[in-house]
């Protein structure tokens, strides 16, 4: 029997960077790959790679444009990955609330 509600975190988002991905777009709502890497502090291919397996599992939307010639890139959550991110803080709560 697994009791302890450590067993409920989500591994996809346990993960630091993925972890700092989340928080970050849930609170922006939708952010700019340059920004979300300065904020989070990681390199493009760090960051490229995580975002790479959120998107994966349906937790993050990747929106590429023009601005001019130059591309941009932002992110946002998904209605799925705003859910597990909630679903992930409540089970937080529960282990650090006791």
């Amino acid at each position: 029997m697994n009791a302890h509600p450590r067993h409920d975190l989500n591994e996809i988002i346990h993960a630091p960077v993925r972890l700092s991905i989340m928080a970050a777009l849930a609170a922006a709502g939708r952010a700019d790959f340059r920004f979300l890497k300065e904020t989070i502090e990681v390199s493009d291919s760090l960051l490229s790679k995580h975002v790479i397996i959120l998107e994966g599992a349906g937790y993050v939307n990747v929106h590429k444009s023009f601005v001019g010639k130059r591309p941009r890139t932002s992110l946002s959550l998904t209605d799925e990955g705003r859910a597990a991110f909630a679903a992930y803080t409540a089970v937080l709560r529960r282990i650090t609330e006791g």
